[in-house]
């Protein structure tokens, strides 16, 4: 019996590999628009030279696409411009009913380089969460950024290193959004994907 069980295992293990293989990735951002995103509060968003750019002080664009269980990747830049530079990658997320121009409620990727819960934290609402490894990006360098939520666990990379794991399940569902943080500092995003691990 415990021969069966270990079998089953296995074979659902290697199914649940070859599903997530064979699940496409799809693009957020097309490079010539912001076609497929919607904007929340005071930034301004703008694609310049094929890049998604957010500047002018706090503010969220959120994807039309909403998910569950996924992965996505991507890459990123902030640019200190006279002011702390301090962004984030959003993911099950939604703007809140009461403030629409507030912050999402779900759960955050950090990007930031001048603080302690730094690029590769974990962020819910106003709170540092999940904690990374180590600090591997730095203003004015663009980094991959790799998110991948399945149920309640979490994982982040930075250029291809794992650097968070964390396990929560506060928030179920909800789009991918940027957001922008303060005025005078730019962020930048480029070649965003995801694809649906349902």
């Amino acid at each position: 019996m415990k021969k069966v069980s270990v079998l089953i295992i296995t074979i659902l293990f290697c199914l649940s590999g070859l599903v997530e293989a064979k699940t496409k990735w799809i693009s957020l951002f097309n490079g010539k628009d912001l076609s497929g995103w919607y904007v929340r509060g005071k930034a301004t968003w703008s694609v310049k030279d094929g890049i998604l750019v957010g500047e002018g002080g706090m503010g969220h664009i959120y994807t039309d696409a909403s998910c569950t269980n996924f992965e996505m990747k991507g890459k990123f830049r902030i640019t200190e411009q006279g002011a702390k530079s301090n962004s984030g990658f959003y993911f099950r997320a939604n703007q809140p009913a009461d403030n629409p121009d507030g912050f999402p409620r779900g759960y955050e990727a950090q990007i930031c380089h001048n603080q302690d819960a730094y690029t590769g934290w974990l962020w819910k609402p106003g709170k540092p969460t999940g904690k990374a490894t180590e600090l591997l990006t730095k203003d004015g360098e663009w980094f991959d950024y790799h998110i991948k939520m399945v149920g309640s666990h979490i994982e982040f990379r930075i250029n291809n290193k794992l650097v968070m794991t964390y396990n929560d399940d506060e928030y179920k569902s909800g789009h991918f959004a940027i957001q922008g943080h303060n005025p005078g500092m730019k962020i930048e995003a480029k070649e965003l994907y995801y694809r649906d691990l349902k």
